[in-house]
């Protein structure tokens, strides 16, 4: 069973989503997930995750202070027919997403599956 909230509000009216312990971004991501755990156990996919961090930059130091480094957060990575799939539930492309998105090619040569 899924429960919502809405801390403070998402510019995007995106509410979180609480399921099996895990918090989703969305209802749409929480949907997702449920689908994904159905093709799990129905042996269409495996090794399902979420919510796995993949480092696109590394921590540098600018003006003398130590910035962390950047990450993409996949909403879901699994295997299916052999290979991996790195899946993001979209609503709206932020630039943010979309400069990540390319980030995750260059560095990991990942190609993000978008789910909408």
């Amino acid at each position: 069973m899924a429960w919502t909230f809405n801390r403070g509000g998402n510019k995007f009216g995106a509410k979180k989503v609480w399921s099996d312990g895990i918090c989703f971004d969305s209802k749409a991501e929480e949907r997702r997930y449920q689908e994904l755990k159905l093709l799990e156990r129905a042996g269409k996919i495996s090794h399902l995750y979420v919510h796995v961090p993949y480092q696109i930059i590394p921590s540098v130091v600018l003006d003398g202070r130590r910035r962390p480094a950047t990450t993409y957060i996949a909403d879901f990575t699994y295997e299916q027919d052999g290979e991996q799939v790195v899946e993001d539930t979209k609503g709206v492309k932020t630039k943010d997403y979309i400069i990540k998105r390319k980030l995750m090619k260059h560095v990991h040569n990942i190609e993000v599956k978008e789910v909408y």
